[in-house]
């Protein structure tokens, strides 16, 4: 079996449009929640902010494809361009929950709101190619010239996670020599708004401190949108080629409820956790803290929060919880929750949680408030979706000559 570690991380979100400008507003406790125009009851998200797609893909391109796939290939490219390494070899797997949403709701809106001025309902030739889920694999396949393993995951708000958990186990098993993978959603529009809205999911608050997760407050996530795509590849590979690493991959837990199409539960999450400290030959008194899924709903958490007592017990691990700044991104926030705990793991710093008043006491976990400073050895991430899938990735630091 081979080892893999992380050689490059790209991103894009609501707090920056490159990995360096997120991490260090993650450090800052930036918020990255703002007012949008009301839709149904909703009127808060996480948008991008000054990001121009032109600056990665052609006109031609931005118009075929979906904004989701113009963000993963954004990311790819800058951690491509952050690794260093030869790609063309690589496998690549990239997580979508929505896909295409974007350009889907445009097109209803012409089908059904209104027609142009022949009268006729006419969407785009490029409609059902660019809105595919795997799109956003296969046109960054196709520009850094991969001919090799290359799918679209969707397995909801974990299909960021478990596209990196999959390429890890791409490398592992010696399937791949080195993986591009991650997550990208575009999901800020009507029809993804009033969907999530009309489960309950989202919050309703309007506040720009309503992604609290473990709080007591909490009342629902915020929706938002971006990328975050990492380069893995084989230890030694990366080793001799003198590649600076952020961290190393482990483990990589997979589980599945079987409960219920939305509302989660305690065992599997715990299940998740469990397996990926195994894969990686930890127990739980090794992990040095856990970013949470954290999503800001008062099932979703008080569900997390109990799979972390029943496989930690009396343990007080520190916890984490990016989405407090980032809003929800759906399979995005998994793959950018990895890259931080990468991150956290080189510099010895954990971000904070914002936004957290009182932590509500149902969940009776250590939710860290201000940032933490110690040379943690290992960590794990989380990211649980609808239909009960849960993923966890553990991750170790890793000692070498040369660091990012």
């Amino acid at each position: 079996m081979k080892r893999v570690v992380i050689t490059g991380i790209g991103a894009l979100s609501p707090i920056g449009n490159t990995f360096e400008e997120c991490w260090e507003n993650l450090l800052a406790g930036k918020n990255g929640v703002s007012v949008i125009e009301r839709t149904g009851g909703v009127s808060i998200a996480g948008k991008l902010t000054g990001f121009n797609p032109r600056m990665y893909v052609d006109v031609k391109d931005e118009l075929r494809l979906d904004p989701f796939a113009v963000y993963a290939f954004a990311a790819a490219k800058m951690a491509v361009e952050d690794a260093g390494a030869s790609v063309e070899d690589f496998a690549v797997v990239i997580g979508t929950s929505r896909g295409g949403i974007s350009r889907l709701n445009e097109a209803m809106k012409k089908l059904y709101g209104y027609n142009d001025a022949s009268g006729r309902r006419k969407v785009s030739g490029f409609l059902m190619a660019g809105t595919t889920s795997g799109m956003a694999a296969s046109y960054i396949s196709r520009r850094f010239r991969t001919k090799g393993y290359c799918t679209g995951i969707s397995t909801a708000c974990a299909s960021g996670a478990s596209a990196v958990g999959e390429a890890f186990r791409l490398i592992k098993h010696g399937i791949a020599a080195g993986a591009i993978a991650g997550g990208a959603e575009a999901p800020v529009c009507e029809v993804c708004i009033l969907g999530y809205d009309a489960c309950r999911a989202l919050s309703r608050s309007g506040s720009l401190t309503a992604s609290c997760p473990f709080d007591e407050r909490r009342n629902g996530f915020v929706l938002s949108e971006g990328s975050a795509v990492l380069v893995l590849e084989e230890y030694e590979t990366a080793l001799i080629r003198g590649a600076a690493v952020y961290a190393e991959v482990a483990g990589y837990g997979n589980s599945s409820d079987a409960f219920d199409m939305v509302k989660p539960s305690s065992r599997g999450p715990a299940g998740a956790m469990s397996d990926a400290l195994k894969e990686a030959h930890l127990v739980p008194s090794d992990v040095g803290f856990i970013n949470a899924h954290g999503t800001s709903t008062r099932l979703g958490d008080l569900a997390e929060a109990g799979a972390i007592k029943m496989l930690f017990g009396g343990l007080d691990v520190p916890v984490t919880a990016n989405k407090s700044m980032t809003g929800h991104m759906l399979s995005s926030s998994g793959a950018f929750e990895i890259a931080s705990t990468a991150m956290s793991l080189k510099e010895g710093i954990v971000p904070a949680t914002i936004n957290l008043t009182d932590v509500d006491p149902s969940c009776g976990i250590n939710v860290v408030r201000s940032a933490i400073q110690d040379n943690f050895t290992s960590a794990i991430s989380n990211s649980f979706g609808f239909g009960g899938v849960n993923v966890c990735v553990a991750l170790k630091r890793l000692e070498t000559s040369r660091s990012k």
